[in-house]
């Protein structure tokens, strides 16, 4: 039986960050970015269709950013003051000197599996490839490099990573085969699947805690018509391990995060998880009882 998805107290705990606007007969207008056309953006296309952000009184523009970078850039920046990133960005942002902080956990899992070409079935067949991700630093690159490394091959050195774009972006470079193989999430994986591409090591199966897509603030949306494809991507993408009920930020996936960035940054190397979190939202939404009262259980 699939659970609901629970977009309501993700949507609660974001708008209680922002602004109280209700006190307001004017809805108040709200940037909001996301740097991904996947299911990992579920909870605010969602929370914009349905209305969640206008019963707030919140006009919300979702402004699409073609990577994870430049997402930061514009919330550090004061353009868009909410946005959906991934751990990567935003520890970097504050080593940097900015002071992002996750308010909301959102995806605490990596469900991204890394695909081939149909003839690369091996690790070995990959040696002197390419592996295409979004841009150098954000999550794409960090599981390429985490899975390269898995398959005892050197990022890099064995494999060479580029810089290619979106999921979609990822995926035409592989069906043009200009690329060996790269990370994708779902959707995409499951079309690729299906088109022949091989999957070559799943990282989700891993187990890796990783603060991935969660809140720390156009409409090029997903639009899929293939009914397994949506049943396979809202059933992933609703997985208790990777979005769970309660939204707490994950300090054991920013924990692997500044890990990797140590290795580059020694910056990071005195970093602690706790910097880049702020759970006292998702707590007062917790310890009152209303995120046990949207799934029906009592305290």
């Amino acid at each position: 039986m699939i659970r609901k998805l629970n977009i309501p107290v993700a949507l609660v705990a974001l708008l209680s960050v922002c602004w109280n606007a209700r006190a307001s007969a004017q809805a108040t207008q709200v940037a909001i970015g996301y740097s991904g056309i996947s299911a990992d953006q579920l909870v605010i296309w969602v929370a914009k269709d349905i209305g969640i952000f206008a019963r707030n009184n919140l006009d919300a523009q979702l402004i699409y950013f073609t990577g994870g970078t430049l997402s930061v850039t514009a919330m550090v920046s004061g353009d868009t003051p909410l946005i959906q990133a991934s751990g990567p960005g935003i520890v970097s942002a504050g080593l940097a000197g900015a002071e992002p902080v996750y308010v909301v956990g959102g995806i605490v899992s990596l469900d991204y599996w890394l695909m081939t070409q149909p003839e690369i079935k091996t690790a070995e067949q990959l040696r002197g490839g390419t592996v295409a991700v979004a841009r150098f630093g954000g999550a794409a690159d960090f599981v390429a490099r985490y899975a390269l490394a898995r398959l005892g091959l050197n990022p890099g050195k064995d494999v060479t990573i580029v810089q290619t774009g979106s999921t979609p972006e990822r995926l035409a470079a592989m069906e043009a085969r200009r690329v060996s193989g790269s990370t994708l999430v779902p959707p995409a994986t499951f079309i690729a699947q299906k088109k022949g591409f091989h999957l070559l090591a799943d990282v989700a199966a891993l187990g890796l805690a990783y603060q991935h897509q969660g809140g720390v603030t156009t409409r090029k949306y997903l639009r899929l018509e293939d009914p397994e494809l949506l049943r396979k991507t809202y059933e992933s993408s609703v997985d208790e391990n990777k979005l769970p009920m309660k939204q707490y930020p994950t300090v054991e996936g920013l924990k692997t995060i500044i890990d990797q960035l140590a290795l580059t940054n020694p910056k990071a190397k005195t970093a602690k998880p706790q910097d880049f979190i702020d759970p006292r939202f998702v707590e007062e939404f917790d310890k009152s009882g209303y995120i046990d009262s949207l799934y029906g259980k009592k305290k």
